[in-house]
Formats: structure tokens, C-alpha cells, sequence
């Protein structure tokens, strides 16, 4: 499969296409930081309107973001809420 890099946007670091969503992983010092960072994405997600995939174990994290409404193509809406994710560190 190929994996294409996004380097040009947020933090710039790590986010990826795999599957055809932009995805990154995030690992954290333990359960309530990871829980804190889950409830910062949770609040962007609702202000920006548009809801990432999450799967969470302990103190990792991993995002997927896609657009719906687009047939689930990776679309601005993904690379702004990747930004404000990457905000929420």
C-alpha cells in the first residue's frame, strides 16, 4: 500500500494517508493525559463541525480523518481539523 506524508499543514508532523483517510498516531505519558487530549480534539471536532475517527487504547491514540459528505476523500475540512488537532497537543 502506498502511504503518502502530509508535511505542509499543522504541526506538520506525522500525519499520513493510509487507506485513503489521513491518519496519525499520538502516545501519550498515560491514561489521563491521553484522556485530555481525547476531550481537546472532541471539543475543535465540535466547533469545527466535523468529527475524526478515534481509537484509543491506554495512552495511544490514533486519528482518521475523512469527509463523509465527500465520499470519504480527504478534503480541506480534514487538513483544517488536522491543524486544530495538532493544536490540541
Amino acid at each position: 500500500m502506498k502511504i503518502k506524508r502530509y508535511e505542509g499543514f499543522g504541526s506538520g508532523a506525522g500525519w499520513e494517508e493510509r487507506g485513503g483517510k489521513l491518519c496519525r498516531r499520538f502516545r501519550f505519558a498515560d491514561f489521563s493525559e491521553a484522556l485530555a487530549f481525547i476531550n481537546r480534539v472532541a471539543a475543535a471536532s465540535e466547533e469545527m463541525g466535523h468529527h475524526p475517527e478515534m481509537h484509543w487504547s491506554y495512552a495511544d491514540i490514533e486519528i482518521r480523518l475523512s469527509t463523509h459528505d465527500a465520499g470519504g476523500a480527504i478534503t480541506q475540512k480534514d487538513i483544517d481539523l488536522s491543524a486544530a488537532i495538532d493544536a490540541c497537543e
